[in-house]
């Protein structure tokens, strides 16, 4: 596998927007529906992901990364399994410790291996969890982890996850499954502006969220093609979709700059720029 990466191995992740320095990625070479596990997919059931452009426009993503100098390691692509381009979900990573993910749905099962190998091979110690819980489902910002009550994460993982991070505030936010992922249907850009998508979250929660950030709200069309799902590299820089044009219009009105890269093709399936990116180090 690739993984081009210097003596020094370190792990740090205190936030969702500093400075991304190594991250890993997996190619959608092997990408389709099988089985179809979310709204998103249910649309595009018949049609499907055309692999030669999905491959494309990864190859795309990847490229911008390294501009911007992020170093990109690249597990392997197996043909068991179709959805491994989504490496956010296998694992994540909370100030310096490394989460291996337990995998809530069977297609899925498996895929965490190939993570967990490299992770050997660096000698990069890891946690594993239990009780399902998934990367897609945790969203880091310094002393508060805001984790995804979900289909893919239970209640109980995230009990788990309080004692296996006593420095951090765990902070559970029940959300409309139906959207898959916490960060489908929020996301955070800085200390002071968030993303939110308040049709698949109780009111009361989001008042909490509103005390901390200013929240950008992402229409029901917007979320559909994957709005909240932006990937931040540092410097109020983000990576977001061209055909959300509300979302990326109000971002850069709050001052950032968005980069724009058509991941149309993957978006099929239910997840963007942040489900394909697990970051390892940002500073």
């Amino acid at each position: 596998m690739d993984s081009p990466i210097e003596d020094t191995l370190e792990t740090q992740c205190n936030t969702e927007y500093d400075t991304l320095r190594r991250v890993i990625l997996c190619q959608p070479k092997f990408m389709a529906i099988d089985e179809v596990i979310n709204d998103v997919q249910k649309e595009y059931e018949d049609e499907n992901i055309n692999t030669t452009i999905a491959m494309k426009q990864h190859a795309e993503f990847e490229k911008k990364l390294i501009e911007h100098g992020v170093e990109v390691i690249k597990l392997p692509t197996s043909e068991e399994f179709p959805e491994q381009v989504f490496t956010r979900d296998i694992g994540f990573t909370v100030g310096d410790d490394i989460f291996v993910a337990e995998m809530a749905s069977d297609i899925r099962k498996g895929e965490e291996e190939a993570l967990e190998d490299w992770l050997d091979d660096e000698d990069i110690e890891f946690q594993t969890t239990t009780n399902r819980v998934e990367g897609g489902d945790v969203i880091v910002d310094r002393d508060r982890v805001y984790v995804g009550v979900s289909s893919r994460t239970s209640k109980e993982a995230i009990q788990k996850l309080k004692k296996d991070l006593p420095k951090h505030k765990i902070i559970p936010i029940p959300f409309n499954e139906k959207y898959l992922h916490l960060d489908c249907v929020f996301n955070i850009l800085s200390p002071e502006v968030g993303l939110i998508f308040p049709k698949a979250i109780e009111q009361k929660t989001i008042d909490k969220l509103a005390t901390q950030y200013e929240l950008i709200e992402v229409s029901e069309e917007e979320q559909f093609t994957m709005g909240t799902n932006v990937l931040s590299i540092g410097d109020k820089k983000v990576f977001s979709l061209p055909q959300n044009k509300n979302v990326n219009a109000q971002i850069r009105a709050h001052g950032f700059e968005v980069i724009e890269i058509d991941f149309s093709e993957i978006i099929k399936s239910g997840g963007s720029f942040r489900c394909c990116s697990m970051p390892v180090v940002r500073e």
